[in-house]
């Protein structure tokens, strides 16, 4: 299958992210199952209130744990939660109303900095509303 993605000019590509920032939060992996869970606990660079990148352009070199999508890493997709508009587009699911509005699914209000969290905090801080499936 070919992705729709790849058909995107550059343009297109950066309209899809509706900028809800539920990418930029802590994700944990099971070793054994390969799980993803989210936390409530957003990157360092996320600013909270407009779920922005404060250094977009230099965020994978500013963080290198960051996943900076692009047409040569779809596989990544696999990573983001369900309502991600890049991983809709590429499975062909359509982009609904509710998905468009990121007010309906921002994290803005809802994370903490990982500047204020304790590595070892980290598992206390998981959270169900936010899902890979």
């Amino acid at each position: 299958m070919i992705s729709p993605l790849l058909q995107l000019t550059d343009s297109e590509w950066e309209d899809i992210c509706d900028g809800c920032g539920r990418c930029c939060v802590v994700k944990l992996q099971d070793e054994d199952t390969e799980e993803i869970v989210y936390t409530n606990i957003a990157c360092e660079f996320l600013d909270v209130e407009t779920c922005r990148c404060m250094d977009y352009p230099n965020r994978g070199s500013i963080k290198p744990e960051c996943v900076v999508l692009d047409r040569q890493n779809l596989d990544v997709l696999a990573q983001m939660p369900f309502t991600c508009a890049y991983r809709l587009v590429h499975e062909n699911r359509s982009i609904s109303r509710a998905m468009q509005n990121p007010a309906t699914r921002s994290v803005g209000g809802r994370v903490v900095s990982e500047k204020y969290v304790h590595e070892d905090q980290i598992p206390e801080h998981i959270v169900d509303w936010i899902t890979v499936d």
